[in-house]
């Protein structure tokens, strides 16, 4: 499934509009935290897509046929753009600069690839067999970013 962005801030509340559409017919519930964090992933990789190339871009997301207690869903973003995503440590006033941070920290692999035309920055989030603790479950806990920075079982909202 996939969705043109194009190079406008509005397309970001499209762009989660669009995921959760395509959750509900998954069978992954939208107050899972699975589908919480696939949202925000959305967000995250749309908004630096668009903020940052000023290009169109085009939102793919991969849902597993039958979803189970142990599903891979795997959310990607390719743009026009040849430059590599820069992870940035964010001063404490910043208003921006996280992106790559949460992606880090939140999915449970991500990278980027060079494309003929641009460049394609994937995540993937595995649904874990016991959905109500994904510390325990997912091998997740504190992820060490940049400056020292770490995230350990937070819950991250997107406006």
């Amino acid at each position: 499934m996939q969705l043109e962005i194009r190079p406008d801030p509005a397309e970001v509340g499209r762009a989660r509009r669009w995921a959760r559409s395509r959750l509900a017919g998954s069978g992954i519930q939208a107050d899972e935290p699975l589908a919480e964090t696939l949202i925000l992933l959305v967000s995250e990789l749309v908004t630096n897509a668009v903020v940052h190339t000023g290009r169109p871009a085009v939102l793919r997301l991969s849902l597993p046929h039958a979803v189970t207690e142990e599903a891979t869903v795997r959310l990607e973003v390719a743009d026009r753009s040849g430059r590599a995503p820069v992870p940035r440590c964010a001063g404490d006033d910043a208003t921006g600069g996280r992106g790559l941070a949460l992606v880090d920290g939140l999915a449970d692999r991500w990278g980027w690839s060079v494309e003929a035309t641009g460049k394609r920055i994937w995540c993937e989030l595995d649904r874990c067999a016991k959905s109500g603790d994904l510390t325990a479950s997912c091998g997740g806990g504190a992820v060490a970013y940049g400056g020292g920075a770490a995230f350990e079982g937070l819950a991250y909202e997107a406006v």
